[in-house]
C-alpha cells in the first residue's frame, strides 16, 4: 500500500502489550546522575545496532496517518520507539529525541510526523539520533570535569571559575544547534553542572534562575556581552566576589576553555 495515502490505521494507546504501555515512564532530566554517562554503561557495536533497528522496524506501522490523519499513526510510533530505547538501554537514553528545534542537541530526528517513515528510514534515523545524544552527554561531561574550580580554590578564585563555566556551557548550548527554547538546555546544564560541584540541586536552580532571569529568548543568540553579564552574576551570586582578576595568571586554562 502507497505509505502517503493509505488508510489511517487507529492503535488503542492503553492496549498491552504496546511497549509504551509496558515500560515506566521517563523519569525526566532533572538530575545530572539519572543521565550521567559514567553511571550509565553504553555498550554498542555491530550486533546491539542490528538488534535495535530490528525492534524499531517491527514498530513501524505499513500505513502512516500522513495530513489527513494528522499524524496519530506517526505520533503513536514515536512513542512506543520511544518506550523501547529507555527500556534497553534505561533513562538516561530519553534524550534521543530531544529535537534542536525544540532546544534540544539532537539534529538527527525531529518529531514523529517528521521522522517516521519506512522501517529502514526510522530505524537508521533513531539509531542516528541515540547515538548524537549519548556522543552529547560524553562531552557534556568532559566539560564539566574541565570546568570544575579546584576544591581548595579562595571564593575570587572560585567566582572566577564559575563566571568562565557559565559562559562556556552557556556557548555549548548554542553550539548544540538548539534553537526554540534553547535557554531551557542551557539553564539545565548549568544547574546539571552545580551539581556536579557539590551544590544542592534547589541551591543550583535558585542560583541560574536569579542569573538568567528571562534575559535569554527563544531563537534569538544572545550576544557576548550578555552571556558574559550572566556568567559574572551566576558567579557573584554564588561566591558574594567579583570574578575578574589578571587573566595573564590563567593564561593556560582560558586557552583550553575557548580551544574550538
Amino acid at each position: 500500500m502507497d505509505r502517503e495515502s493509505g488508510t489511517a490505521l487507529t492503535y488503542n494507546r492503553d492496549t498491552l502489550p504496546f511497549p509504551e504501555n509496558l515500560v515506566p515512564p521517563a523519569t525526566g532530566m532533572r538530575n545530572w546522575e539519572d543521565i550521567d554517562p559514567a553511571r550509565h554503561l553504553f555498550d554498542w557495536d555491530e550486533d546491539e545496532e542490528a538488534r535495535l533497528r530490528a525492534l524499531v522496524r517491527a514498530w513501524v506501522p505499513p500505513v502512516l496517518s500522513g495530513m489527513a490523519g494528522w499524524w496519530q499513526i506517526e505520533r503513536w510510533c514515536e512513542n512506543q520507539l520511544d518506550a523501547i530505547v529507555r527500556d534497553r538501554y534505561g533513562n538516561w537514553a530519553q534524550g534521543w529525541n530531544w529535537c534542536y528545534r525544540y532546544g534540544g542537541p539532537i539534529g538527527s530526528w525531529v518529531t514523529g510526523p517528521s521522522s517516521v517513515t519506512t522501517p529502514e528510514e526510522t530505524a537508521t534515523r533513531v539509531v542516528a539520533a541515540l547515538l548524537e545524544w549519548r556522543q552529547w552527554l560524553e562531552r557534556t561531561a568532559q566539560r564539566f570535569a574541565e570546568l570544575a574550580p579546584p576544591p581548595e580554590a579562595s571564593p575570587e578564585n572560585r567566582s572566577w571559575h564559575l563566571e568562565r563555566a557559565c559562559v562556556r556551557l552557556v556557548t555549548l548550548t548554542l553550539d548544540s544547534g538548539a534553537e526554540g527554547a534553547w535557554y531551557g538546555q542551557a539553564a539545565l546544564v548549568l544547574c546539571w553542572f552545580l551539581t556536579t560541584t557539590g551544590m544542592g540541586r534547589t541551591e543550583a536552580d535558585q542560583a541560574v534562575e536569579s542569573a538568567i532571569g528571562g534575559r535569554f529568548k527563544s531563537w534569538v543568540a544572545p550576544g557576548h556581552l550578555l552571556i558574559e553579564s550572566v556568567g559574572e552574576d551566576l558567579a557573584v551570586g554564588l561566591t558574594g566576589h567579583a570574578p575578574y582578576q589578571d587573566h595573564r595568571e590563567r593564561e593556560g586554562l582560558e586557552n583550553l576553555h575557548d580551544r574550538p
